[in-house]
């Protein structure tokens, strides 16, 4: 059975994961920990009931901001003309054994499902994603991110009332 947990390196093994993606793989085994206790990031780690210490996928969340003039113009019509709070996914890896089974999918709908309970408390205006190449950029689009003006890789998913409503949620299911 798969559960989402707070990593925990006492009990995850870091050094272990490979998502073929030396830069994620290094974040996780040598950064997560060190951002996690200074409060620059949560990161979520994805396992196995059966063999808990196996990362199979992780991702990162923080707080962030984006300003008005890298959203799209349809967007940016309702906005005030100043920063606006918002949540980042930094990053998102699957193992490169479990990939194609849906756990980027999966990595996904839970964050964005934290981020609309945590809306419900603290303001936030979208789901931001840093996209590490068009590939990945074309996963977050299919789910119904829009690409930043700048940079191109930046991609936002507003949280508003359609979402709200599980509409996201349910796409990704």
């Amino acid at each position: 059975m798969l559960e989402e947990h707070r990593l925990d390196s006492k009990v995850h093994d870091c050094a272990a994961f490979d998502c073929g993606t030396p830069v994620l793989n290094e974040y996780l085994a040598r950064f997560a920990t060190q951002h996690r206790r200074r409060g620059i990031a949560q990161i979520y780690v994805l396992v196995d009931s059966s063999l808990p210490s196996a990362v199979l996928g992780y991702d990162t969340l923080s707080a962030a901001e984006v300003h008005t003039a890298q959203i799209t113009d349809a967007d940016r019509q309702r906005l005030p003309r100043f920063p606006v709070p918002c949540f980042r996914m930094g990053r998102l890896a699957i193992r490169k054994d479990h990939k194609g089974r849906g756990l980027g999918k999966l990595l996904l709908g839970l964050a964005v499902d934290r981020c609309l309970r945590a809306k419900e408390e603290v303001a936030a205006y979208a789901l931001i994603v840093d996209a590490k190449g068009e590939r990945s950029k074309s996963f977050y689009e299919h789910f119904g991110f829009t690409p930043c003006t700048d940079p191109p890789l930046t991609l936002y998913l507003p949280l508003g009332r359609s979402f709200e409503s599980g509409c996201v949620l349910r796409s990704l299911a």
